[in-house]
């Protein structure tokens, strides 16, 4: 039998409790324009994340009486940064919970954040720094 799946990624789930406020929260960590008279009844939401680059969809579970919330407790992708420290200030700036500094390997630097509900995002920058 000929396999019907495509190898690639369409989109990034992360599952949220309040689909407006977490619009709200990644528009601003991605430096997206939120528009606050947009309804954001649900069950979704997606970021448009560059050409040829999977989306990011927000998921409320709004419609699914069965659906029990659970935070990832792990960084299931990563977010790049061409600057590592400039990408951690700016996360603090906005009122993130770090959830590891900065780590510096010889081909990449990271750190993880918390989003506003509990889910754990990586930053990483593959650029050598020195």
């Amino acid at each position: 039998m000929r396999n019907p799946i495509m190898s690639r990624i369409d989109t990034v789930f992360i599952h949220v409790t309040n689909l407006k406020e977490s619009v709200r929260w990644y528009s601003k960590l991605l430096a997206i324009e939120f528009n606050e008279d947009n309804q954001f009844e649900g069950p979704i939401h997606t970021f448009p994340m560059g050409k040829n680059r999977p989306g990011l969809t927000l998921d409320c579970h709004c419609f699914d009486e069965q659906y029990e919330f659970i935070p990832s407790n792990q960084p299931l992708f990563n977010l790049s940064t061409e600057n590592i420290d400039e990408a951690y200030e700016f996360v603090k700036s906005i009122g993130a919970e770090i959830v590891t500094e900065i780590a510096r390997y010889s081909d990449l630097s990271e750190f993880s954040l918390k989003d506003p509900d509990g889910n754990i995002l990586m930053i990483c920058s593959c650029i050598t720094e020195h």
